[in-house]
């Protein structure tokens, strides 16, 4: 049940990060699914990773893989936010 559950936080986060990022600028957009990557869809989807891998390869320890998956989501979500707060817009004349 608790695979389940992160699942779908995980799918929530990108539900509303969609929701909130339809009719926006570029740059906001990215400041949006950066955000929304790093707070709730990479703990969540590490966690449920990690689980479902270590229930199907019969092997507890195998569960921390989710300490290599959430670093990794994290970091795209870091880079996406920081990409929105320092690029530029291009001006349209």
């Amino acid at each position: 049940m608790a695979i389940a559950i992160g699942y779908i936080i995980a799918g929530i986060g990108a539900f509303m990060a969609y929701w909130f990022s339809t009719g926006e600028s570029r740059k906001t957009k990215l400041k949006i699914w950066g955000i929304a990557l790093m707070l709730p869809i990479s703990p969540a989807l590490a966690f449920s990773i990690g689980l479902s891998y270590a229930i199907s390869v019969e092997n507890a320890w195998a569960g921390l893989i989710m300490w290599l998956i959430f670093p990794f989501i994290f970091f795209i979500g870091l880079t996406l936010l920081l990409l929105g707060i320092f690029k530029k817009e291009k001006e349209i004349v």
